[in-house]
């Protein structure tokens, strides 16, 4: 059985949402954000502290899209994998590292800077230079959604998943607003997908049986 280590709108969305489209059977334990400040006992388990934690038999894992990459490939075949023999192998693979080190790393210094840190150590100059560093680079998917409905190959894969969540957590820190038109199509059709909505179902029971309450 595969077990997730998520929080509420936290990275670990990623492989959830992977989960939910291939329909894997999977152990969600939910966790106060940030678990290294709230769940202290949980770096018994990931010694970063960091979500996701994805434990299948030996295998163990941290990175979020990595962790998309390896279930569509371990459990495949899932037409959510572009493969290497594809024309936009290279394509998938560039938006799969993308979404994380282009996109959410902006995303979490506003996240911190403007909610997490203590009063005293918000600094809103902070919080707005990273935001527009993320809209500058979301001016990749904006044109990449001129041309198509999702990214790559013709086809929903796991691209649209992990970039689909940069704009799930961009809708939850108030930068939505700023998303182009064709973002803002392509964001409304990600949520429309019965595995998106799956994962915000899993993840809303999941909170309510475990008694872990929404952080952001």
């Amino acid at each position: 059985m595969i077990k997730l280590y998520h929080c509420h709108a936290a990275r670990s969305f990623r492989p959830l949402w992977m989960l939910e489209e291939m329909e894997l059977p999977y152990d969600l334990k939910m966790l106060p954000f940030p678990p290294r400040v709230f769940a202290k006992e949980y770096l018994a388990i990931n010694p970063l502290g960091t979500i996701p934690f994805m434990i299948e038999g030996e295998t163990k894992m941290t990175e979020s899209s990595g962790i998309c990459h390896y279930l569509g490939t371990r459990h495949g075949p899932t037409p959510l994998i572009v493969g290497v023999d594809e024309p936009a192998y290279g394509a998938f693979l560039n938006w799969m590292y993308f979404s994380d080190a282009t996109l959410t790393f902006p995303q979490t210094l506003v996240l911190r800077y403007s909610q997490l840190e203590p009063e005293e150590r918000r600094n809103p100059q902070v919080a707005t230079d990273y935001a527009k560093w993320f809209l500058g680079r979301l001016r990749a998917v904006e044109a990449a959604m001129a041309k198509s409905e999702t990214l790559v190959a013709d086809r929903f894969t796991a691209a649209d998943i992990v970039i689909g969540f940069a704009l799930r957590l961009a809708e939850k820190i108030g930068l939505a607003k700023d998303f182009g038109p064709n973002v803002t199509a392509y964001w409304q059709r990600l949520q429309a997908r019965d595995g998106y909505k799956r994962a915000v179902a899993a993840e809303t029971l999941a909170g309510e049986q475990q008694k872990v309450a929404q952080t952001f």
